[in-house]
């Protein structure tokens, strides 16, 4: 066998692979799809060849979770916690990992190392202080509670540290020499050269905190003022669930993000390539 068939097989064998990797993960969104406009005997039938809705598709499923859970509320709520969430974060991030990676100052080890130590603690340890600050500050209920927990990021101070550890030091040398301060290096030379890592930071927040279930639905459990996470989760039953509604809720459900991706699919793999992250 010459090299070309060689090389010919193993793109075959690669692409196969790919295939069906792809293929794994579209049936369960595939399959989301096609319950939300099925019956509710239809959903949990387990005949394996019973793919499509056999009596028409339904689309009441979603009328009826429209009618019962306000979205146009839901969908504000979400995308302006994933909008303070972004913002909060690159600033408190950039600034940090900026004093952390070019600047000199005492015990920068130690507090670096408390922040590394906060990136090997669950989360979940500080629902409870963080409750209670939101509980004492009346803020129940409010944007505020859903901001929170990720106004400040461990993940995000780390990645912007070794995004400007990364530069090299003549450039602070050279806007030095030409009259620049700290606060004019920071803004005008370096800043703007992590802006990689900014995209990525931005990124892992707005997924993270679109995905975030428990927060909500602690701090904020009136149906005005939660997120679609939460809502949606009171859709399954204690004992009897609608598979049709919750499928047509999950769906309503991706629709924000699907149109961010699409609109910021650039830099999501601009993003992804640059910290080697996986989502």
């Amino acid at each position: 066998m010459g090299w070309d068939a060689k090389k010919r097989l193993t793109s075959t064998v690669v692409h196969l692979f790919l295939i069906l990797g792809s293929i794994c993960m579209i049936t369960p969104f595939a399959w989301m799809i096609l319950t939300a406009f099925k019956t509710k005997s239809e959903a949990i039938s387990v005949n394996p060849f019973y793919i499509f809705p056999a009596s028409g598709w339904h689309f009441e499923n979603f009328v009826e979770v429209w009618n019962s859970y306000n979205f146009v509320v839901l969908y504000k709520n979400t995308l302006i916690m994933i909008a303070l969430r972004v913002l909060c974060a690159c600033l408190t991030a950039t600034l940090a990992g900026y004093a952390f990676g070019r600047l000199r100052f005492p015990f920068k080890n130690f507090f670096f190392a408390i922040i590394l130590v906060q990136m090997m603690v669950p989360g979940q340890i500080y629902i409870i202080p963080q409750y209670l600050i939101v509980s004492r500050l009346h803020m129940m209920n409010t944007q505020f509670a859903l901001l929170l927990p990720g106004a400040v990021t461990a993940f995000g101070t780390y990645l912007c540290k070794q995004g400007y550890q990364t530069l090299p030091a003549s450039l602070e040398e050279a806007a030095e020499l030409d009259g620049c301060n700290i606060g004019q290096r920071f803004l005008l030379i370096m800043l703007p050269l992590t802006r990689s890592s900014l995209v990525s930071l931005g990124i892992f927040t707005a997924l993270f905190a679109y995905k975030d279930l428990m927060w909500p639905m602690i701090v904020c459990p009136q149906t005005n003022a939660t997120t679609l996470t939460a809502a949606l989760s009171r859709l399954q039953g204690q004992f009897v669930s609608n598979y049709p509604q919750i499928m047509a809720g999950a769906v309503m459900a991706v629709v924000p993000m699907l149109i961010i991706y699409l609109i910021f699919q650039k830099q999501f793999v601009e993003g992804i390539a640059t910290t080697g992250g996986k989502l």
